[in-house]
């Protein structure tokens, strides 16, 4: 038994590889898969990393800064355009 690993797609009900498939196999060829899951993150589990790299004094000022709405939700500046 030969073993080559590909990556594929799960897609419409049935497998997909990533990349041609490499020695070709002949149709209707009887192969056997190991379906190895990818881990995905939530997005809370990613904004949470952000945090590993700061030190505390860092996450204080980030936090203050999210919670200072006023940086969010300013009034516009006045544009002003000048004729030419």
């Amino acid at each position: 038994m030969t073993t080559q690993t590909y990556e594929a797609v799960f897609q419409n009900g049935a497998f997909r590889p990533v990349r041609p498939v490499s020695p070709a196999l002949c149709e209707g060829q009887q192969v056997r898969i190991v379906v190895e899951v990818e881990e995905t993150k939530s997005v809370l589990d990613l904004a949470g990393e952000v945090y590993a790299a700061l030190s505390g004094e860092e996450i204080e000022e980030v936090e203050q800064i999210a919670l200072d709405r006023r940086d969010f939700f300013a009034p516009p500046t006045p544009f002003h355009l000048e004729a030419v």
